[in-house]
């Protein structure tokens, strides 16, 4: 599908959709919970969907409300269930671990970019405790159970090996740790983790570079759960506020949050002067905050960015590629991103690589280029924000979806 866009400047109000991230985590705390639980949640979409789909498969009865999921816990897991993670990266790397800590021989697969992405080393941490896995990449097999132990993890490819491990070891209800080596990135995901757990009767601590969870007795429902809005997706009218000038409001959206993309309200307003952003913590942010830098005359270079290149695309090239055919100039090393601000964009053709946040970023861009916009391979956006387009045309974009 391709997405023809017309400049037009953005005005009015949005509500955020459900966090992704908090819902993949209360799911699965739900299945696992020793009593039903109410997750209220405003909006899904096909990574939220994953999740629920593979906890379905592992006999946890799943129905969608119409504030959001109904969820019965996992009485008995299902021998040789297969799980489908559709193209999400937190799916895989979270139920991988899930599935190991039920006992089951379970085999996990997906499509899209997800096959290529790393899990080697939470297959390694696995096999170390109890657990046998048929490769490092899916599809393959998880058998065995999962046992209680000290933990050493390597936190300088994905947060998503921590969170993993640390939704799955209270199966064991003996007392765990998780030892970071490396630079641990993505911290604040580690953190929304931790927090959700906490939720479900869960003890942790985090001290230094290493996470003990305690003796417990079981995950305990909070009977009703509401996860809050998405900052990672209202990022997208965040940063079009700031180059519209003040004029676009995303709601549903907290400023307690422990999400790191939260970042992108203080970092939006740096704008028009040279500028040094680390987005370690924050790669999910890199496209949208890139094409907003293109609206200012200044430059901006977005370092620590490495894992950049194991997204749903290696952003890092996607995202030049998308700013380079819109007219801007951007550039690469292994670990940067440099966009040269000149204060407008042309249009032109995008490709979206099969990745939602270049669409979003691109059709948010678009809006105030020069010319028309096509973005092919629009559908992207069903991964996280289904109704984007809906939302965008709501502010006055104006788009046709061909």
């Amino acid at each position: 599908m391709k997405a023809i866009i017309q400049p037009s400047p953005l005005c009015g109000e949005v509500n955020a959709p459900a966090s992704k991230s908090v819902a993949h985590r209360a799911l699965i705390c739900a299945a696992l919970s020793d009593k039903p639980t109410e997750v209220i949640c405003s909006t899904t979409s096909a990574d939220i969907d994953a999740t629920a789909e593979c906890l379905r498969r592992l006999s946890a009865k799943i129905e969608r409300t119409a504030t959001g999921f109904f969820v019965e816990p996992i009485a008995d897991s299902t021998e040789n269930a297969e799980l489908n993670c559709g193209e999400s990266g937190s799916t895989l790397r979270f139920m991988l671990p899930v599935a190991a800590s039920l006992g089951k021989a379970v085999l996990l697969y997906g499509s899209g970019r997800l096959p290529e992405r790393p899990i080697g080393e939470l297959c390694n941490a696995l096999c170390s405790h109890g657990c046998r896995t048929s490769g490092d990449n899916i599809p393959l097999t998880v058998s065995g159970r999962l046992e209680a132990g000290d933990y050493i993890i390597d936190g300088s490819v994905s947060s998503q090996f921590i969170s993993g491990l640390l939704l799955a070891l209270p199966q064991t209800h003996a007392e765990s740790t998780v030892t970071v080596i490396g630079e641990i990135q993505s911290k604040p995901y580690i953190d929304m983790t931790l927090s959700v757990l906490s939720d479900f009767g869960i003890k942790t601590e985090f001290v230094g570079n290493k996470i003990k969870i305690f003796q417990n007795n079981g995950f305990i429902s909070p009977e009703k759960y509401t996860v809050e809005g998405d900052w990672s997706n209202g990022a997208f009218f965040i940063c079009a506020d700031a180059i519209d000038g003040n004029n676009v409001k995303c709601l549903n959206l907290t400023d307690k949050s422990i999400q790191g993309d939260k970042a992108v309200a203080e970092i939006a307003q740096k704008y028009g002067s040279d500028t040094r952003i680390d987005v370690g913590n924050i790669p999910d942010l890199v496209p949208v905050l890139a094409v907003t830098a293109c609206f200012f005359k200044a430059t901006t270079v977005f370092y620590n960015a490495a894992r950049l290149k194991i997204k749903e695309s290696d952003r890092l090239l996607s995202t030049k590629e998308m700013i380079n055919n819109l007219g801007g100039r951007a550039e690469t090393t292994d670990d940067t991103l440099t966009v040269y601000g000149t204060g407008e964009l042309n249009g032109g053709t995008v490709e979206s690589f099969n990745d939602h946040r270049i669409v979003m970023a691109a059709a948010i861009a678009a809006s105030r280029c020069k010319s028309e916009t096509a973005i092919n391979g629009c559908e992207a956006v069903n991964k996280s924000y289904p109704t984007f387009f809906e939302e965008f045309q709501a502010l006055g974009g104006k788009v046709n979806l061909v």
